[in-house]
């Protein structure tokens, strides 16, 4: 076995044995194991009023699930990303939750959230990559040290080719299958 593949077998085996205490996620990211702290309580609201307005109004029905693990394909030569995202929306009819993996494709996923918190670096940056190259269509990105909310659109081969970036407060437009503007001034 090449030197690289002993490294990311290692690597993934470490990832998988690894315990962290209850509440902490623990993400494989671009070949890093990552480690996060439960979320503040403004930052389980913020989620909370996204997923409420997307069961409100969205014009299709959406399942929604918190801290749900998926696996994405990785650059070069490291092994798959295990992310771990705030929200992974998926259209109901696709019941892709049920019967699903602890850590399951992202085939099907609709959107992913993020709201920023202990490591903000990794949202802005790293986990957006791994979600274009996962061909996640749309990555919706709170960030609450910018005060403002960035849809990701249009996923290519290493990041997303647009993006739209609203100041905290304005709305934003979610595209279909969701289509509907998103009221952010509840976030302020």
């Amino acid at each position: 076995m090449p030197q690289s593949a002993d490294r990311m077998k290692t690597l993934l085996e470490g990832f998988h044995s690894f315990g962290a205490p209850e509440g902490f996620r623990v993400e494989l990211i671009e070949g890093e194991i990552v480690v996060t702290p439960p979320g503040d309580g403004d930052h389980e609201d913020y989620i909370e009023v996204i997923v409420s307005q997307v069961y409100r109004l969205s014009r299709t029905d959406m399942q929604f699930s918190g801290n749900k693990g998926l696996k994405l394909a990785s650059g070069g030569a490291c092994p798959k990303n295990h992310v771990i995202p705030d929200g992974t929306f998926a259209p109901r009819h696709l019941r892709l939750y049920r019967g699903a993996d602890p850590w399951m494709p992202c085939e099907g996923v609709a959107m992913v959230l993020e709201v920023t918190s202990t490591k903000p670096q990794a949202d802005r940056e790293a986990k957006r990559r791994c979600y274009a190259r996962g061909g996640i269509p749309l990555y919706l990105l709170v960030d609450r040290e910018a005060s403002s909310i960035t849809l990701f659109s249009d996923p290519g081969k290493d990041d997303y080719r647009e993006h739209c970036t609203r100041p905290l407060g304005k709305q934003i437009t979610l595209p279909q299958p969701f289509a509907f503007d998103l009221d952010t001034s509840d976030l302020l």
